[in-house]
C-alpha cells in the first residue's frame, strides 16, 4: 500500500527521508546488477511503496538524465549517430544510453 494514497497530501520529514532511502537502495541495486532489472524487483516495490508516484515518475527521469549525461561526458556523441538521427532526438538519446 502507497503511503501516500491513505488521505496524506503533502509527505512529512520521516516520509521524504523513508522515500529517499528506498531510492537510494533501488538505484544502488540497479548498479550493482547492471541491464539486469530482475534482483532489484522487491526494492523496486519498497521504493514505489514508500514514495508517491509523481515522485517516483521524477526519480526515475532524473535517473535516466543522468545515466545519459555521465555516457555522453564519459564518451562523447559519435558522428555517425548525429548524423543517422539528425532530426530523431529521442532515437540519438535512446541509441546513447541503451534503451
Amino acid at each position: 500500500m502507497n503511503l501516500f494514497t491513505v488521505g496524506m497530501s503533502f509527505p512529512n520529514k520521516e516520509d521524504r527521508q523513508r522515500c529517499w532511502d528506498a531510492r537510494d537502495k533501488y538505484w544502488e541495486c540497479l548498479d550493482k546488477a547492471g541491464d539486469e532489472t530482475t534482483p532489484c524487483a522487491l526494492l523496486r516495490k519498497v521504493y514505489e511503496n514508500s514514495c508517491s508516484s509523481q515522485w517516483v515518475k521524477h526519480f526515475d527521469r532524473k535517473r535516466n538524465y543522468l545515466q545519459f549525461k555521465s555516457k555522453i561526458e564519459s564518451d562523447g556523441i559519435s558522428s555517425t549517430t548525429i548524423h543517422k538521427s539528425k532530426f530523431q532526438k529521442r532515437r540519438v538519446y535512446h541509441e546513447i544510453v541503451g534503451l
